[in-house]
């Protein structure tokens, strides 16, 4: 892990953003899933652990909306659009969060990228990875 994966992370949210503007009428569980993606990358930038359940990432970040929001989506489709009212509510939010993982990634303790025995390991893991799926291939 390193703080690389903010961009990753600040991309995410911000595609996401925008595809969730698009639709009509907006509905609860595209919002839910920009939430989990910020939440997701500001703990990861603050621990250097992924965690992506939405329910667990709120037990430590505590926005008072997100469990209603989960309440919504699971009360099915009938509850789950959301009102025009409260999209600046949720712009505010989504820019707050925004500029929470930037400052998180500022203040991370990770590495700025991965290491060389990080790249080597990894290059090392793929190659046995494809060499196994050789053998099991070859042997069907």
């Amino acid at each position: 892990m390193s703080r690389h994966h903010y961009h990753h992370y600040y991309g995410f949210a911000e595609s996401q953003w925008k595809l969730f503007n698009r639709e009509q009428p907006r509905r609860v569980k595209p919002l839910l899933y920009i939430y989990r993606v910020l939440l997701t990358g500001i703990h990861l930038m603050q621990t250097g652990e992924v965690e992506a359940n939405l329910v667990h990432l709120n037990e430590l970040f505590k926005l008072p909306y997100i469990p209603d929001l989960i309440a919504r989506k699971l009360a099915g489709p009938e509850q789950s659009a959301l009102q025009d009212d409260n999209l600046s509510f949720h712009q505010r939010e989504y820019e707050r969060l925004l500029d929470e993982l930037l400052q998180a990634s500022q203040r991370s303790s990770l590495p700025e990228g991965p290491t060389e025995k990080d790249k080597h390991a990894l290059d090392d893991l793929l190659i046995r990875l494809r060499m196994q799926k050789e053998r099991v291939s070859s042997k069907s």
